[in-house]
């Protein structure tokens, strides 16, 4: 019995290389298609999620012109961009030599899995910029660490401005301090560990050793932000909502920090 399965187990794995070659070549040539597939079930199960309340949606939507539902777009797609750019910046800096036009067709993957969960998102846009530029991109390592630059950036801007929630969720007003240092607290820790070279890990914050890196993420990363503000205060108003600019900040913060949460969907107004 013993000498029986160690003599089938080189056959099991030499056909599941096998298979795993296969489905590699067929992914190489039909990549296209794969991605409009890609996106029309992702559609496809966003919409089954949110059927039950479809009255909600219609609502809204006869409530926006046309001419505001175009700028949100407007709005939106600078965000990506934006926050894209931001991406490449740090894995240029960790050493990657990935054409813009690769990269930005993984950010573009990682922003459909996005619609259904943050987590997702992440690992799509790291699994497609490996399967499509596996010489010129970094290890999976120093991409999982390329992601903390641009978070801590988020986290800084998201901790400076969570006063708004004070009011409107009846928070202490000490707690946008609190976070504001811890913010601080970990972005510090982030640049300490960047200047710590010598592991594939650390190379991901490679771009917070200089401060021209980090001046170009944080105006990338504020450039997507302000948009994202824009496109939620355009939205609120289209909808009847007498929102400010500091509403709209709030609702932003609100929807980052639920995204992150393993609980389903993403929230972002523009899904």
């Amino acid at each position: 019995m013993t000498n029986g399965s160690e003599d089938r187990e080189p056959e099991v794995v030499s056909r599941f290389a096998g298979a795993r070659r296969s489905a590699r070549r067929f992914g190489a040539r039909h990549r296209r298609a794969i991605t409009i597939v890609g996106s029309v079930v992702a559609a496809a199960v966003l919409v089954a999620i949110l059927w039950g309340h479809r009255d909600e949606f219609s609502t809204a939507l006869s409530s926006a012109s046309i001419a505001v539902l175009l700028a949100a777009a407007a709005l939106q797609l600078v965000a990506l961009l934006a926050r894209s750019e931001a991406w490449h910046i740090c894995i240029e800096s960790a050493g990657g030599t990935v054409p813009r036009r690769i990269l930005y067709r993984a950010s573009s993957m990682g922003y459909v899995g996005s619609l259904l969960n943050a987590q997702v998102g992440t690992a799509a846009r790291i699994a497609a910029l490996r399967r499509s530029s596996p010489a010129e991109s970094p290890g999976v390592s120093t991409l999982i660490a390329a992601e903390f630059p641009i978070l801590a950036v988020e986290g800084t801007l998201a901790a400076l401005t969570s006063f708004t929630l004070v009011v409107p969720l009846g928070l202490p007003w000490w707690l946008p301090i609190v976070c504001l240092a811890a913010a601080l607290g970990v972005s510090a820790g982030l640049r300490h560990l960047a200047l710590r070279e010598g592991r594939l890990l650390w190379n991901g914050l490679a771009v917070l050793r200089s401060l021209k890196g980090g001046g170009r993420l944080v105006a990338f990363v504020l450039v997507a932000v302000f948009a994202q503000v824009g496109r939620n205060w355009m939205l609120l108003h289209a909808v009847g909502v007498d929102a400010s600019l500091l509403d709209a900040i709030a609702v932003l913060i609100a929807m980052v920090v639920l995204t992150q949460l393993p609980i389903g969907p993403s929230t972002g107004a523009a899904a």
